[in-house]
């Protein structure tokens, strides 16, 4: 789709539905030095789709290769949410004159827009929204939102009943509206109390998506302490939001910073950095292993056997530590987990972890004990390698699930992303416990075989 997109153009072209939800899905894997060329050679219904449908990334790239006589035609298509973050995605030397080119309502609404954090419900809303006052009748609220529509307000699901200090009272659908006499006054027939969901101006992305997942919302309102109404955040804006949040989320939980642009957009030396950090932290805590293996080099000098399970005990604990902290990760996520409930956490891990060791320490025993030429192979006290084998993986097993649960919720407790307790952090951070715990456990139960 791409190469026909970007050796197939005409001077001037459109583009059909399908081909424009085409060219939007495989946009970020297009060369960028190709974005320009195939933008000015759509026609102009075709170019504002496109704009329109871009990411703010997306959107500042082109509006910063545009002539310097265009670009205010093209700034001003966009509605303040979208403006806003494509002007926070340019240089900061060019958000000054971007903002100049908006007429002095809407940089007053972007400015506003742009003070609050760009994770915050504040900053994701959309400020122009379907208005009414409560006193009207039915008939004259239609003719007012039809007007509204005209005008500047760009999605309607819901119209929204305030007062003449702009408090929320109440919202009525498009459906009751049309439904209700015309005589029939909006405050008789609007939503009020605790029909009416919100959602804080303070609110981060996490808590936004919670909302909509709890219901099918397709709008909810965005209020201030005081419950004046700052505007609406849109299903479409859930969206973005999720895809945005389970990629930063994956990227982490894969051991690697998050990435700012889609991964052919991003420089080499940038990839490189993102990706070292977490590995040079991951290689030198595995030097530790080195360490206590070196710590127990008699041990292992004295009963070679226990070598060969190394690999063994130290990837169940790592596995288990990995399933543990992805569950607990997605738990927190989607609010099913908080920090109060670290306790029931907990029990509720360590009961998962003994039951789960025992499994996979009753194979491991029985994998040693009754495997043909187990004397050969395993020595005259294979039965007690066996023992300490088993006994290993259930308090490695239970170890590892309980620092894989309990690690997320310690880093939300000091106030980082659950999300940094990779899977890998875990699996490196047990590897080096659990050798502690395997040579322990096989130096109690071998004792003075040993010797």
């Amino acid at each position: 789709m791409p190469s026909n997109l970007t050796h197939d153009f005409k001077k001037s072209r459109s583009l059909s539905e399908t081909e424009l939800e085409q060219l939007l899905a495989e946009w970020g894997s297009i060369p960028t030095e190709e974005h320009e060329a195939i933008f000015k050679r759509l026609d102009k219904h075709a170019a504002e789709e496109l704009f329109l449908r871009l990411d703010g990334h997306s959107q500042a790239e082109i509006f910063a290769q545009l002539p310097a006589f265009e670009r205010k035609s093209w700034i001003r298509i966009l509605p303040p949410d979208d403006a806003a973050d494509m002007i926070q995605e340019l240089p900061e030397k060019d958000r000054a004159h971007a903002l100049e080119l908006l007429d002095t309502p809407t940089r007053m609404e972007v400015l506003g827009l742009m003070a609050y954090k760009e994770d915050e419900a504040g900053g994701l809303m959309n400020s122009r929204y379907a208005r009414l006052r409560p006193d009207m009748t039915v008939d004259e609220a239609l003719r007012y939102l039809r007007e509204q529509t005209r005008a500047q307000v760009e999605t309607i699901y819901y119209a929204y009943v305030l007062d003449r200090e702009q408090r929320l009272l109440g919202a009525v659908s498009l459906r009751e509206l049309f439904s209700a006499t015309n005589d029939k006054k909006v405050n008789d027939i609007m939503a009020t109390g605790d029909q009416v969901a919100f959602i804080r101006e303070n609110e981060t992305q996490e808590e936004i998506a919670r909302h909509f997942s709890k219901k099918e919302h397709k709008a909810l309102p965005v209020l201030d302490e005081s419950g004046h109404m700052k505007g609406i955040i849109t299903l479409d804006d859930v969206v973005a939001i999720v895809q945005e949040e389970a990629t930063e989320d994956i990227q982490k939980m894969g051991g690697v910073e998050a990435l700012d642009e889609p991964y052919f957009k991003v420089a080499f030396l940038t990839m490189i950095k993102k990706r070292a950090g977490w590995l040079l932290v991951l290689f030198v805590s595995e030097m530790l292993t080195a360490t206590a293996m070196g710590y127990y080099e008699d041990e292992i000098a004295k009963a070679v056997v226990l070598a060969l399970f190394i690999p063994l005990v130290m990837s169940s604990g790592g596995n288990s530590g990995s399933q543990a902290t992805t569950l607990v990760i997605r738990a927190m996520a989607l609010g099913e987990v908080r920090l109060i409930d670290w306790w029931r956490v907990f029990m509720r891990e360590i009961m998962s972890g003994v039951v789960l060791g025992l499994i996979l320490g009753a194979v491991g025993l029985c994998r040693i004990y009754f495997w043909p030429q187990r004397e050969k192979l395993y020595g005259e006290h294979y039965g007690l390698v066996a023992i300490a084998v088993g006994c290993s993986l259930i308090g490695i097993v239970t170890w590892g699930t309980l620092m894989g649960s309990m690690l997320p919720l310690l880093l939300r407790r000091l106030g980082f992303d659950p999300a940094t307790a990779s899977a890998p952090f875990i699996a490196t951070l047990v590897d080096v416990t659990g050798l502690v715990i395997y040579f322990t456990v096989a130096g109690v139960v071998l004792g003075g075989h040993l010797a």
